[in-house]
């Protein structure tokens, strides 16, 4: 384990306000800018959904599709994300993990919790700022965790 304590406080600001804004713009609709939180080849692994989601035009599809379902099922649907850990391990690099909450909302009714996560991600530093590389979602209800990892070697740039 890396040590936390020397990452530099704007780091870990600037690392918070990342992912305040992205659950933020998802739950609002903003897919464009919701994926531009990713690096331009950024990649979505989650056992919720049938396939890995990977660069900038299908992770806008998959946050408008995320948006629009909840619209269209009457409900408002919140990222709560909480406990974030994060770790340098190297120049510009940090993985960050979470507990993500999603809840939904029926309009004029009750909340409930549609599901618990963990998420590990790859974060990079990048000319715009912070950016997420790689992201891997392991549900608390599946027996199995998803196997791939955060740290994988990827084999594309990152912009």
């Amino acid at each position: 384990m890396s040590d936390h304590c020397s990452l530099a406080p704007e780091v870990v600001t600037s690392i918070h306000q990342l992912y305040g804004m992205q659950s933020h713009l998802i739950d609002t609709g903003q897919s464009d800018s919701w994926a531009k939180t990713f690096t331009i080849d950024g990649e979505f692994h989650s056992p919720s959904y049938p396939e890995p989601v990977v660069g900038f035009a299908e992770l806008t599809a998959f946050a408008d599709r995320f948006f629009s379902g909840a619209s269209a099922a009457g409900e408002v649907h919140r990222h709560v994300l909480t406990n974030l850990a994060i770790e340098s391990h190297e120049p510009g690099v940090v993985t960050v993990r979470g507990y993500l909450q999603i809840v939904a909302t029926a309009i004029g009714g009750e909340s409930r919790l549609v599901r618990m996560t963990t998420i590990t991600d790859r974060v990079v530093r990048v000319n715009e700022g912070w950016r997420i590389d790689r992201r891997v979602v392991s549900r608390d209800d599946t027996v199995a965790q998803h196997s791939i990892t955060a740290h994988a070697p990827r084999s594309s740039t990152h912009s």
